[in-house]
């Protein structure tokens, strides 16, 4: 199946996403690589302030490059998954209905998406120029100290995704 989904409508969906299913998403996407991941468990452990609502918000796993004129981002690919799978559960568990990034997730995350009845999408690997022409917005919101891997707020356009882990417990790479 194919769906075109606003990341907000992302809760109301999840439900019915099955592994193999195109998405095509738009609407507000945050990027969260390790070290900013670090920093929001931190923040989540010591009660601190976030950077953004996790309550159903959308991860990429990307550290996007500077803009060239004209367009929001510069390359803008997905980052390996399993780097951020030790903080993932926490976030799941906080809200977060959905992950974008490549490759494999642990048994542990996997769970928390079925416990969550959230989802984990894929994109392209190796082409984040191409992926870039599908954000229209992009601003950092936190961590600008991390550079490429600060937290941004981006704004998806029609970005292509597979479901690649369900809330039932389907998994492409299980296949």
């Amino acid at each position: 199946m194919e769906y075109n989904i606003d990341s907000a409508q992302l809760r109301e969906y999840a439900p019915v996403l099955k592994a193999g299913d195109r998405v095509i998403l738009s609407g507000k996407v945050y990027t969260s690589r390790d070290a900013a991941h670090k920093r929001i468990t931190q923040a989540l452990k010591n009660g601190g302030e976030l950077p953004y609502s996790l309550n159903d918000a959308v991860i990429y796993y990307a550290g996007p490059t500077p803009a060239p004129k004209g367009l929001a981002v510069g390359s803008c690919g997905p980052t390996t998954s399993s780097r951020m799978d030790v903080f993932a559960s926490l976030l799941l568990d906080k809200g977060v209905v959905a992950m974008i990034g490549k490759g494999e997730r642990s048994q542990a995350v996997c769970d928390a998406i079925i416990r969550n009845k959230a989802v984990y999408l894929c994109a392209i690997g190796g082409a984040g120029a191409l992926a870039s022409k599908c954000i229209v917005n992009c601003r950092v919101i936190a961590y600008e100290d991390l550079g490429c891997e600060s937290v941004k707020e981006l704004t998806f356009s029609n970005f292509p995704l597979t479901v690649a882990v369900d809330c039932s417990g389907g998994n492409i790479f299980k296949r």
